[in-house]
C-alpha cells in the first residue's frame, strides 16, 4: 500500500493540515483540511497562556494542563479521521511533518506568564506539542523543520529553484479551491518532505544540513 503524509502549519488555537502522498514522483495532495485544537473557539481558548497570565499561579496550571489535554485529544481525533480519508483513497498515512517557531525552549510557566513576549511563543508552542502527542500516539514517525527555514531546504532536498518550488505547490491547491493560502501551502511542503525524511522522527536544524 502506498504510504502518506500529513503536514501542520500551527496557529493559536488551530492548525492547517495537508495529506500528500508521491506517486511516480510526484506529490499529490490527498485532502486538506483546517484542524481546530480548542472546543470553544474563543481567545479565552485559542490564548490559552495570555488566560492564564491573569490567573493565580496553581490556576494557571489547571488551566494549561486542561488546555492541553483538549488540544491533544481534538490533534488525535483529526488524524485519525485523516487517516480514513486517505485509507478510503488505498493510502496509509504513516508520517506526519510539523512546522516548527523559531524561538528558543521555554522555561516554566511563572517565568512565561511573566515575560509578554514568552506567552506569545507558548500559545503556539502548546498546540505543537499537541500535534506532536497526537501523532505519535497514532504511531506516525514525525518530520519537524523551522518555518522560515522550510522552503530553503525543501529546495535543495527536491532539487527545485525557490519559485519553481512554490509554483509547484500552488497548482497542487487547484483542483480543493480557495483558500489554498501560504498555510496550506507550506503545510503540503512539510507533508512532502516527510516523505523523504529519515525512516526514524527526525528534526532539520541548520548544523544537520
Amino acid at each position: 500500500m502506498k504510504q502518506a503524509a500529513i503536514g501542520f502549519r500551527v496557529h493559536s488555537g488551530w492548525a492547517a493540515a495537508v495529506a500528500v502522498c508521491v506517486n511516480k514522483g510526484a506529490p499529490v495532495v490527498l485532502a486538506r483540511q483546517r484542524v481546530h485544537l480548542v472546543e470553544t473557539f474563543t481567545y479565552e481558548f485559542r490564548q490559552a497562556y495570555h488566560t492564564a497570565e491573569k490567573m493565580l499561579l496553581g490556576q494557571a496550571r489547571e488551566f494549561i494542563a486542561r488546555m492541553q489535554a483538549e488540544g491533544r485529544r481534538l490533534a488525535y481525533r483529526a488524524i485519525r479521521e485523516l487517516a480514513s480519508r486517505t485509507l478510503e483513497q488505498g493510502v496509509k498515512l504513516t508520517r506526519c511533518g510539523l512546522l516548527l517557531a523559531s524561538g528558543r525552549p521555554l522555561p516554566g510557566l511563572e517565568k512565561i506568564v511573566a515575560s509578554h513576549a514568552l506567552i506569545h511563543t507558548a500559545d503556539g508552542e502548546l498546540f505543537r506539542e499537541a500535534i506532536l502527542h497526537a501523532s505519535s500516539r497514532c504511531g506516525l514517525r514525525d518530520f519537524r523543520i523551522k518555518d522560515k527555514e522550510l522552503v530553503e531546504h525543501a529546495g535543495l532536498v527536491l532539487h527545485l529553484k525557490s519559485d519553481d518550488l512554490m509554483g509547484r505547490v500552488t497548482e497542487l491547491g487547484r483542483p480543493f479551491g480557495s483558500p489554498w493560502s501560504q498555510d496550506e501551502k507550506f503545510a503540503t511542503l512539510a507533508a512532502w518532505l516527510a516523505m523523504f525524511a529519515p525512516s526514524r522522527n527526525s528534526r532539520v536544524t541548520r548544523k544537520s544540513r
